[in-house]
């Protein structure tokens, strides 16, 4: 065993001399290899990290919301719905709740209403979130003024401001009183935007909703986990965009990898040659050649996938943050949690370490098996 790391140890001292002779080559080779490296890894821990948070932002959302459809549109849920739900065995919990959108015409955004089921919020005060409380230039106890769509203006003091590392779901958020809500839009009493239930037994979930799908047929239950899968798919496709776009390049680089790889120069020919004619064997040459393709390969994968880690999680991935978190005038700040995806990481190995020394193999065979004094001359 200590013979044959002596040996390894040996091929990788002269592989590694033998890469200096030709440096500008192989820098520039190692160069493009950890930039697609980077990009690509880049883009799958983004992608994650955001479906992560999702995960975790929705962890606490309710297991079925109940809308009610008219025309196919969104509707209020009108009296009446509470108790029918009611009756439906294996519903736990379940809340009429109160939210909206209002368009800013200051700003030109939209915000989202909405009356805390926790209560805590005064009449004629407000608890805005961070985003808002940026670029509108508020502060405690300064007041802000909306004009409802009758027409009728309306004025809060803002109370509270919620916490920054909520930002990514209370960027836009405004949380008021029952009655300023429903006076500020015109809701009528009993009506509400939906219903959240919560279910005893999360094993029965889907039937609970079969049960009020059948009750209640001009509703739609929503289950939690399909609003995970609908993050999941959003994220993927943004992903895809942004892949599909460095189509283009990472053909580019397999093209140059597999031409580096595959085609040796004179100068390559000529010392194997050289190695045969002083005693070196055919497996020795295919060692020393295949050690190259690791050393560049795991060289160009350890040093992009460190970079796309610090690019993404201390550097807010700035190259994809637009196309990957999306746009929004009221833009939320937030730090995205370091997670890494095993099966991604390997994915990427895979990909990009086993087919460039891979591609070694068959010209440096068919360089080793010729004769030295053919090769050389």
């Amino acid at each position: 065993m200590n013979i044959w790391i002596e040996q390894q140890r040996a091929l990788i001292d002269f592989t590694l001399a033998s890469l200096a002779r030709r440096k500008a080559r192989n820098l520039g080779l190692l160069a493009v290899y950890t930039l697609l490296v980077f990009v690509l890894a880049s883009v799958a821990l983004f992608s994650h990290a955001l479906r992560h948070e999702a995960t975790r932002v929705l962890a606490d959302a309710p297991e079925i919301v109940l809308q009610r459809l008219v025309a196919g549109r969104h509707d209020l849920i009108p009296p009446g719905y509470l108790e029918k739900i009611g009756n439906i065995r294996g519903v736990q919990k379940m809340e009429g709740r109160l939210w909206g959108y209002y368009y800013d015409p200051v700003i030109k955004a939209n915000y989202t209403f909405m009356v805390p089921s926790a209560g805590g919020v005064e009449r004629g005060t407000i608890v805005i979130g961070a985003a808002l409380e940026r670029v509108r230039g508020l502060a405690l106890e300064t007041g802000i003024s909306f004009r409802a769509y009758s027409g009728k203006l309306y004025s809060f003091v803002v109370a509270d401001i919620l916490p920054h590392d909520s930002e990514l779901v209370s960027a836009d958020l405004v949380l008021m009183h029952e009655d300023d809500f429903r006076t500020f839009f015109e809701f009528p009493a009993g009506h509400y935007t939906d219903i959240a239930l919560a279910v005893a037994n999360p094993q029965e979930v889907r039937n609970i909703a079969a049960k009020l799908a059948a009750a209640l047929p001009d509703s739609r239950p929503i289950l939690r986990e399909e609003m995970l899968r609908t993050y999941a798919s959003i994220f993927a496709w943004r992903e895809g965009i942004v892949l599909a776009i460095l189509s283009g390049a990472i053909l580019a680089f397999a093209i140059l990898a597999w031409d580096k790889a595959a085609g040796l120069s004179a100068e390559e020919k000529r010392e194997i040659g050289i190695l045969k004619a002083i005693g070196w064997e055919t497996g020795d040459v295919i060692r020393m050649k295949i050690w190259e393709g690791v050393l560049i390969s795991l060289t160009a994968f350890l040093v992009g996938y460190v970079a796309a880690y610090l690019h993404v999680f201390r550097g807010g991935g700035v190259l994809f943050e637009p196309v990957l978190k999306g746009w929004a005038v009221l833009y939320p700040r937030f730090q995205l949690a370091p997670e890494i995806d095993g099966l991604a990481v390997a994915t990427l190995f895979f990909f990009t370490v086993v087919p460039y020394t891979a591609a070694v193999l068959v010209p440096i065979w068919r360089a080793a098996t010729t004769d030295p004094d053919a090769v050389m001359r």
